[in-house]
């Protein structure tokens, strides 16, 4: 949600910010409509002054014994408060349609986001290799899974549909160890509390996020007002709206395991085999609640505290700036993970970290309290993944792999395994 008072004082600098996001200008439509709304405001406010100056006209005149005039002076008053109910409306509707309008549009990226208009203009910004030699070959995660048995799409296809998976065996609780991996990581080393929220909100929480309205093809509507959610993005920062928190407060960083559901309107025919783009996934979100002065310091710690994951994983990774194209709606400034899927011989991507700065705390109404009684101003908002657990899952299985078909289990991961340090088959 953006700032009309900001748009007013600085038009020129606003269209120049949607132009970087290949969209027109829009402050002139924006200021029009907020001129607009302002016009029905001062009707709206000077027909209320205007039965408050009759209504003591009025005692003058019954004072005066001027019934006359007092009957005079009544009738006006009764034929404004009939245009009041109008004026109301009128008032009611025109902030209504600036609001759905400056909701519709994206986030203003930060000065330092690369320009480009799709993914071919993302820059990379670092990479790590990992210490294992890089596989440049192999088997895709679907096709060593399903030799094991313990990946089944034919199971879930009678179930769900497509884009879903049933995991076995090993394989389960292989996926199980990286969810948990995770959290421990992120709550023991990096001071991000666990939440366990609701995976079923509502409208408000959506269009706090911005999934709402623009994107509503693309969530699962689960009925009587609920949606499924996307991410838990959605829950953990709207577990600040409709607050005024304090500045000791901040920084808020929270963590949360979910399942996570997404209906892919827009991938016809991109990734139909295997888990890469699945209706139902599991994912590990971190989340930050920060003051604007400390919002770009906290992105790129949210970024390390997910680079760690892939890190003590030992898997092979390059960090990309997203361009100015490729963000998405309520970002400033993304940085996408890609891990080595050797199986593809690419890197794909497996988390996004984004800096949202007020755009979401607007739409949420979330605020916070300066130091010593200091003024009210929005908090920013952080999302990122830490990371896309079936995506770490795929990544490795694939690097992991060996010639004859099995998994070597990570280090980082024997905590969880309980002695098991190679997946070959089903559980006996």
């Amino acid at each position: 949600m953006h700032d009309i008072r900001a748009i007013r004082e600085n038009p020129q600098g606003f269209d120049h910010d949607l132009e970087r996001r290949g969209l027109a200008p829009l402050s002139a439509e924006l200021i029009a409509l907020d001129d607009a709304r302002k016009g029905a405001v001062s009707a709206a406010q000077a027909n209320q002054e205007r039965r408050n100056a009759l209504s003591k006209e009025i005692g003058g005149a019954k004072k005066a014994k001027d019934e006359a005039r007092a009957a005079e002076l009544m009738a006006e008053v009764a034929r404004l408060k009939d245009e009041a109910p109008g004026l109301e409306a009128a008032q009611a509707e025109a902030a209504k349609t600036l609001d759905a309008r400056l909701a519709a549009i994206p986030n203003r990226p930060k000065d330092d986001v690369p320009e480009g208009a799709d993914e071919h203009g993302n820059v990379l910004y670092r990479d790590f290799a990992s210490s294992r030699e890089k596989l440049t070959e192999g088997r895709q995660h679907f096709e060593l899974g399903e030799a094991t048995g313990l990946m089944d799409f034919e199971a879930a296809a009678k179930l769900s549909g497509s884009r879903f998976v049933v995991l076995k065996g090993q394989l389960a609780r292989l996926e199980r160890a990286l969810g948990q991996f995770m959290l421990d990581l992120h709550t023991g080393e990096h001071g991000y509390t666990e939440v366990v929220p609701p995976v079923l909100v509502r409208d408000e929480a959506m269009f706090g996020t911005a999934q709402l309205p623009k994107f509503r093809e693309d969530q699962f509507a689960a009925g009587d007002g609920y949606w499924l959610i996307p991410t838990a993005e959605v829950p953990l920062t709207n577990l600040v709206r409709e607050s005024i928190l304090t500045e000791d407060e901040l920084p808020l960083r929270l963590t949360a395991l979910t399942p996570c559901f997404r209906a892919e309107a827009g991938a016809a025919g991109r990734d139909t085999r295997g888990m890469l783009r699945q209706h139902q996934f599991n994912k590990v979100e971190l989340v930050s609640i920060t003051t604007p002065e400390k919002s770009a310091e906290e992105h790129e710690r949210m970024l390390s505290c997910a680079e760690a994951v892939l890190k003590k994983l030992d898997l092979s990774y390059r960090v990309m700036t997203l361009c100015t194209g490729d963000m998405g709606f309520a970002s400033q400034k993304t940085y996408d993970i890609e891990v080595w899927v050797p199986g593809q011989q690419t890197y794909r991507e497996i988390s996004s970290c984004s800096v949202c700065g007020d755009f979401q705390a607007r739409r949420m109404g979330a605020r916070f309290r300066g130091k010593e009684g200091k003024a009210v101003n929005f908090v920013h908002t952080l999302n990122g993944s830490g990371v896309a657990v079936g995506r770490a899952l795929i990544a490795v299985m694939e690097n992991y792999q060996n010639p004859d078909g099995s998994i070597t289990v990570p280090s980082a991961l024997a905590p969880y395994m309980g002695g098991l340090t190679r997946i070959e088959g089903p559980n006996t």
